[in-house]
């Protein structure tokens, strides 16, 4: 699978790095891209982000000089993990002054799969008019809403309840993911 991971400004860094340890960089071509208030986020929570060896990082004001920034690049899917809800309007109006914004703005034309994890609450009714606009145009939304019917034992299990939901829109396997039996 080819993959464009990206994270925005929102609280949340926990869930681009555990999603990032997750996917395995020799199994799929992944190229990273972070705006600078992700940076700081980054900074903030985790203190540095760990990428594995053999993802691509891109700069957000890297503009047309990436692959995925084309309609005729081939790439199966964009996660951008956090979402701030301000990212979220802008893919709604269709901006694409960014890296971010021009890839996801190519993935929505394009039909390809776009998943947004917005951690922020609460929502304003600007947020919740964007998140249907992006949902009609034919992104994800999945907001990261842990759960705890796992009983998760530390904060990074509560955080991979969120990710397994990630990597299941995305079709890839998790085997530490729980599933309800019959």
């Amino acid at each position: 699978m080819k993959l464009v991971i990206a994270s925005t400004g929102a609280s949340g860094a926990i869930y681009l790095q555990r999603l990032l340890e997750v996917i395995d960089p020799r199994e799929h071509e992944i190229h990273l891209v972070l705006s600078g208030h992700a940076r700081q986020v980054v900074a903030e929570e985790i203190g540095e982000l760990h990428a594995p060896q053999g993802v691509v990082e891109h700069n957000d004001g890297a503009g047309m000089h990436v692959p995925f920034v084309s309609g005729s690049a081939r790439f199966d899917a964009m996660v951008i993990v956090p979402c701030s809800m301000g990212t979220v309007g802008r893919i709604a109006g269709g901006a694409s002054e960014t890296t971010i914004l021009r890839a996801a703005d190519v993935f929505l034309k394009e039909r390809r799969k776009l998943i947004l994890v917005p951690r922020e609450t609460p929502w304003s009714l600007i947020h919740a008019r964007n998140v249907v606009t992006v949902t009609e145009a034919g992104a994800i939304v999945l907001p990261a809403c842990p759960s705890f019917y796992s009983k998760p034992q530390s904060v990074n299990d509560v955080a991979d309840t969120v990710v397994a939901r990630i990597l299941d829109h995305l079709n890839l396997p998790n085997p530490r993911a729980f599933r309800w039996q019959s």
